[in-house]
């Protein structure tokens, strides 16, 4: 009972806390980044997103509540013009990954760029709406081709069948148009929380295990059929092993 208890506590603890990171940061955004050149405005917005986020991934850690690795990421810091190309369990994959990179522009649904509490931090950093198909590929190549990182999840939404979902087009269709190289990235881990059809308020069982790996560089492909089989391959001999197919294979969502 008392560890239950205290899993929730630090859930609700640390959800508060990041609401309210945002809520304070997009408020001292739109007041001092929005007023900036939109050059200027992305970059610091971007920049300061990512601060944000890796000072909430050291709350994470000394809380108890996660076990993080994200060392691997490490070395994408200094680079850019490249898509970064993860698979999606769980709802918190965006928020670890911009804590990796100063410079990543995320393809996000309307519904997300739309959001009360998420939508204007967004909108400051040129974040880059999934639909429709024609506006998300000619933002996603002008992105690349000014030496952005774009941060674009494959399977298009959360993994619900293990070890991961088939891949949508977009990816090699935007990388064959920007001339862009995709960085495969492999994310492990061990609960299903804020997995597809996990209750929002529903507190995990406690640490977190969570880990992200590198995988190939695939160059920017010339046949897009031919490219999806070699990613849907590397997705799926990579994360054969993965400890989130444990739970995979009984996720709610999946249920009739």
């Amino acid at each position: 009972m008392l560890p239950r208890l205290r899993d929730y506590l630090i859930t609700y603890a640390l959800l508060t806390t990041l609401a309210m990171m945002i809520i304070g940061w997009t408020v001292l955004a739109l007041l001092l980044l929005a007023p900036l050149p939109e050059r200027h405005r992305r970059a610091a917005t971007r920049r300061s997103m990512s601060a944000g986020f890796r000072l909430f991934g050291h709350f994470l850690i000394a809380s108890g509540a996660y076990r993080l690795d994200l060392t691997a990421l490490e070395p994408l810091r200094a680079e850019g013009g490249l898509i970064l190309a993860p698979n999606h369990p769980s709802a918190f994959d965006a928020i670890v990954l911009l804590m990796g990179h100063p410079d990543l522009a995320c393809v996000m649904k309307p519904a997300l760029l739309n959001n009360p509490l998420l939508g204007a931090g967004a909108r400051l950093a040129g974040y880059i709406r999934s639909e429709p198909p024609r506006r998300l590929v000619k933002s996603a190549v002008t992105e690349l081709k000014r030496g952005g990182v774009l941060l674009l999840f494959p399977e298009g939404t959360r993994t619900l069948e293990p070890p991961v979902n088939a891949l949508t087009a977009s990816v090699a269709v935007i990388a064959k148009h920007a001339r862009a190289p995709i960085q495969l990235a492999f994310i492990e881990t061990d609960s299903p929380y804020l997995g597809k059809g996990w209750p929002p308020l529903k507190a995990p069982r406690l640490p977190i295990g969570y880990r992200v790996r590198l995988g190939a560089r695939i160059d920017a492909p010339q046949d897009v059929a031919a490219c999806m089989r070699t990613l849907q391959s590397e997705y799926a001999a990579a994360l054969a092993a993965a400890p989130q197919n444990a739970w995979l294979t009984s996720h709610p969502a999946k249920a009739p």
